[in-house]
């Protein structure tokens, strides 16, 4: 069962809140795009996985804890996939979730992601003021400091331009709900590690790729 989308006009809802201040009227034309893919894996591996997941699905949280970690040992590490993490938005929730874990740089991204969905019955629970709280106690285990917390979550131009960067992806692959996953081009649901196996091998062979043996 998916959670679906929370769509429309999704941005003014999302970033309603105390933990974005007066930084929203910041233009976001007018600086360089803020939001990247965040990736794990060789960048010139044969097969290309997108996740397209929300921080307070709790969906994902059971693939992360599950097949999420036996893909990355057996295909990611190995140098098979190429593995890019795609946050969608249901709620002003996960978009502080996203900007925290973007807070924390290239090097912490997936950790801290590790971490929330871990976590995720306990941060997402309470008031908002609560769940800012909670967020930020995360990000500060992972190492980030007040001010930088500060600095990142007010930081409005981000959170426009994580928006319209999600709603166009979600556009783009023609994205329903989460976790869904964008293999080669195709578009999965989510399912057993043992089919994401199958799925990837069959990858790998239309790709041409030969596993190495030790000689």
């Amino acid at each position: 069962m998916k959670r679906r989308l929370f769509l429309g006009t999704a941005g003014a809802a999302l970033i309603s809140s105390g933990m974005l201040n007066g930084a929203m009227a910041q233009d976001a034309a007018e600086s360089e795009s803020l939001v990247a893919d965040m990736v794990l894996g060789d960048e010139n591996a044969p097969v290309t996985i997108i996740e397209y997941a929300s921080y307070t699905c709790p969906h994902c949280a059971n693939f992360h804890a599950n097949q999420f970690k036996e893909i990355k040992a057996n295909y990611i590490d190995t140098g098979k996939v190429r593995f890019i993490y795609r946050e969608v938005y249901f709620d002003r929730y996960g978009l502080w979730a996203s900007m925290i874990a973007r807070c924390g740089g290239d090097m912490r991204f997936f950790g801290i992601t590790s971490m929330f969905y871990e976590r995720q019955s306990e941060w997402a629970q309470g008031e908002p003021a609560q769940i800012a709280a909670n967020l930020r106690n995360i990000g500060k285990v992972a190492g980030i400091d007040d001010a930088t917390l500060d600095a990142c979550m007010q930081n409005g131009a981000l959170a426009e331009e994580l928006i319209a960067w999600y709603e166009t992806n979600r556009e783009e692959d023609g994205i329903e709900g989460t976790p869904s996953f964008i293999i080669q081009g195709e578009k999965y649901s989510n399912m057993s590690y043992e089919d994401f196996a199958a799925v990837l091998d069959e990858k790998l062979e239309e790709a041409g790729y030969v596993e190495e043996t030790a000689q």
